[in-house]
This record gives structure tokens, sequence and C-alpha cells, in this order.
């Protein structure tokens, strides 16, 4: 039996066990020790059937009994791509992206399931489909922990934001956590306790600190962005009850995928017709373009591939004064590339933090087509989202009715300097501002948390 401490994260996700009093992250497989939250199936209703066949013994008799008709029209699909002679196993991570890139007019790929836990107006079957998806890849991750450590993972301290992605505050974050406390138990999960994210970041750089110091935890994750202010210091690391030391909290649904989506649209659309004029000589509308690539948005997607949008798009293209850049968004329409077009705004970001320009490869839409990206496109096209961060930093501030010592920056988006540069632009000049673990401070802390809870 062993505790465990697990990021499910937006864009990653990762698990720590305690080695030497040091938490120290798992390795996952040929995932190394981070793997992207992606899950790619050659049909949405086989997950199920695929989930079914993973779970403990002593849950497959009860899931059974409450996916019936789910496992039953799997089953015919299962059937249906035996025959067609497709792979039926799920597949995660760079692997499920390799997948869906191959054909992405065929299979089913999602991106950052984490999203959408706290959407609203779900009805049962899609809550019960996301059920599933973060139970499969959870499955998928504590298997591969398991085999790597030779021990059963049993209890966990899962990370959850300030507010989780969705407009209905407390309602949405209940939502949320109870379709993972679900999936948690349901792959095996003995005991299932929640902390939220920058307080297990501040945990971990807690570690570090040598006296008492006002703690103001940025973490910018992939799909949300949470401040806490903490007081901090090496007489309170053993102590469980931490509320007194927690001075403020603040939280948006605002996250590295939506600084993509956001370069994606801005950089990248105009080479599909975004800011191109009909020939009556007004603009076209925004929302076509941002349709496409709203990636973390259901409705917008769903419209996007419908067929009264086709429909439309090829009324947008008749009518069009330059016809042919619009054919290049019908294309995307056609072969199901929003989540391609996004990933390589993702890359780009990436690049941009060690350079100052990056060229993107759009001939797989058009021979030779190309699209120069800065870091200035960069934040150009995030100004809003930028703006929101700040806002959220004084606004932690200011619940807390006083400046931090110190500025502690965590979570995968914050390696850009266009946002490490922001946040230190927000800040006191004499505040220090320390970059952490990009990825791992959230996994470790949440390690550390684990061991206190259930050993001490």
């Amino acid at each position: 039996m062993a505790t465990v401490g697990f990021d499910f994260g937006t864009s990653n996700c990762a698990l720590g066990i305690m080695h030497l009093q040091q938490p120290t992250l798992i390795e996952l497989g040929e995932h190394g020790r981070y793997i992207p939250s992606s899950l790619y199936s050659a049909s949405r209703d086989t997950i199920v059937n695929w989930l079914h066949q993973q779970l403990p013994a002593e849950q497959q008799t009860e899931f059974a009994q409450q996916r019936r008709p789910a496992l039953q029209k799997g089953q015919r699909e299962l059937a249906e791509l035996k025959l067609d002679g497709l792979d039926p196993n799920l597949s995660f991570g760079l692997q499920a992206l390799k997948r869906y890139l191959e054909d992405p007019q065929e299979g089913y790929y999602i991106k950052s399931p984490k999203s959408f836990l706290g959407a609203s107006g779900l009805v049962k079957p899609q809550i019960e489909l996301f059920e599933d998806l973060v139970a499969a890849m959870m499955s998928h991750l504590k298997s591969c922990a398991e085999s790597r450590i030779t021990q059963s993972l049993d209890n966990v301290v899962i990370g959850k934001p300030v507010n989780f992605q969705g407009l209905k505050g407390d309602e949405s974050n209940r939502q949320a956590l109870e379709i993972l406390t679900k999936a948690a138990k349901r792959v095996g999960f003995k005991q299932v306790e929640f902390q939220y994210e920058p307080v297990a970041a501040g945990v971990e750089f807690e570690a570090s600190l040598t006296s008492q110091k006002k703690v103001l935890v940025v973490d910018i994750g992939g799909g949300t962005s949470d401040c806490s202010m903490l007081l901090m210091g090496p007489n309170f690391v053993n102590q469980l009850d931490r509320s007194q030391h927690i001075l403020s909290h603040s939280g948006q649904r605002i996250g590295g995928n939506d600084f993509d989506i956001q370069l994606s649209l801005h950089g990248l659309m105009p080479q599909f017709g975004l800011n191109e004029i009909f020939k009556t000589g007004k603009p076209m509308p925004r929302k076509a373009f941002s349709d496409a690539v709203e990636i973390n948005n259901i409705v917008a997607q769903t419209y996007f591939y419908s067929a009264e949008n086709a429909r439309y798009l090829a009324q947008l293209g008749r009518d069009a004064a330059a016809p042919q850049i619009i054919a290049r968004l019908q294309a995307v329409q056609k072969q199901k590339l929003s989540h391609q077009l996004v990933n390589l705004a993702e890359l780009a970001k990436i690049e941009l933090t060690e350079h100052d320009k990056h060229s993107v490869d759009l001939s797989f839409i058009e021979t030779d087509l190309f699209e120069t990206l800065s870091q200035d496109d960069l934040a150009q096209a995030n100004q809003r989202n930028l703006t929101a961060v700040g806002e959220l930093i004084n606004e932690a501030i200011l619940q807390a009715g006083c400046q931090p010592d110190i500025v502690f920056v965590t979570g995968g988006s914050a390696k850009s300097p266009v946002l490490s540069q922001y946040i230190q632009s927000q800040c006191p000049a004499e505040t220090e501002l320390v970059i952490g673990d990009y990825f791992g401070s959230v996994a470790s802390g949440l390690t550390r948390w684990a061991e206190r809870i259930y050993t001490l």
C-alpha cells in the first residue's frame, strides 16, 4: 500500500510518492514523469468497454449494471471496429496525439478532459462520459505507476483549482469534484482527498524556507489560473490544519490552453480568412473563426462540425472577396483539424519561450503555407488573458490585506517570458519573484500533503 499525490492537470498529469523524505515523481512508462492530458479512441462508444476491462474485480459488476446500455452499444461498435481492422485500444498522452494526427477525420480525440468537468448544462450521458474519460486516464496512470513502484496505490490527494472551468461557480466546482471522486474510487483508490493546487505548490516551496514569509503563489495551469496568499515557514511544515495560514484565494478559468487558443485565433486564423471581407466590403464574422479553435468549448465545437455550419461556410466562400482563403477554413471543418491548429499554436508558444520568432508549417492545408509568430504576437493575442491574471493577483493581495514578501510562480505557462514579465510588472519592485518547477511543483506539494494527512 502506498500514498500518492496526483496532479490531474489540464495540460499534463503527474503522480508522486515520498522517497527518503522527499517527493519523487513516478516514471510513467514511455510517458516519463509527465503525460499530456489527452486520450484517443477509435470510437467514443467503446471507451466504456475498455474501462470496464481495466477496473478492479470488485468494481466491475456494479459498473456493468450502471453502464449496461452503453456497454451493449460499445460491444456492437467493437464488432464494427474489428471488421474494419481498427485498433480498439485507447491511447494516452503523446501516443493519443500521434494517432489523431495520422487521421484527424477518424476516431475520437479529447485533449484536457479536466476543462469540461465543470461545464454547465451537462445531461446524465455526458456526465457519465466524462466520468469514464477521467477514470480511463486515471486507470492508465495508476497502472503505470504501480508497475514502476511495485506497490498498490490506495490513498490519494488530487489537486483542484480554486475554480474549475464552468459558469456556475460552486455548482460547477461540486460537479467537477464529484466526477473526479467517482472516477478515482472506481479505479481502486480507497481514500480520496483534495487540496488546492496553488496551496500544494506553496507546500512544496515552503520546504525551502528558513524563516516565516507571506508568499503569493501564482499557479498558471493549463485550464485555470489560481492565486493563494499563504503564511509559510519552517514552524508550520508539519501542521495539518493550515486554514489560518491561508490568507486569500482567487482563481479563474484562464490557463495555458486559453493562451494557445488565442494565439491560434489571432496568429493563425488570418490565414484562414479572419480579417477578410465580403465582396460587399463588410468584414467576415469573427465567430466563424473562433468556433474553429475553441477546443475547450463543447457548444462551439459541436456547431463548428455540424452540417449546418458546413453549409454556412460554403456560403461564406461564395460571398467572400477571397474565396480561396475561406476554402482553407472549410478544409479545417471537413478534415476536423481544430486540435491540430491549436496544437501548432501550443508548440509555437513553447518555442517562443526561447526564441523571438517561430515559423508555423501549415502545408497540410495548402502547399508552401507558413505563418511566422513572435513573442509580440503572443502578448498581443492574449492581452485580455494577461489582464485577467493581473486582476487575480490584485484580488488575492486585496483579500489578504497585505503585500507578499515573495511571489512564487509555477505552472507550465509560467515558462513563457511574456507571462513571467507581465507578472513581474504587476508586483512591487521590492518583492522577490521566484520561478518554481514549471510542471512539478503542484505534484510534489500534493505528495507532501498526502504524506502528512495519511501518516501523521
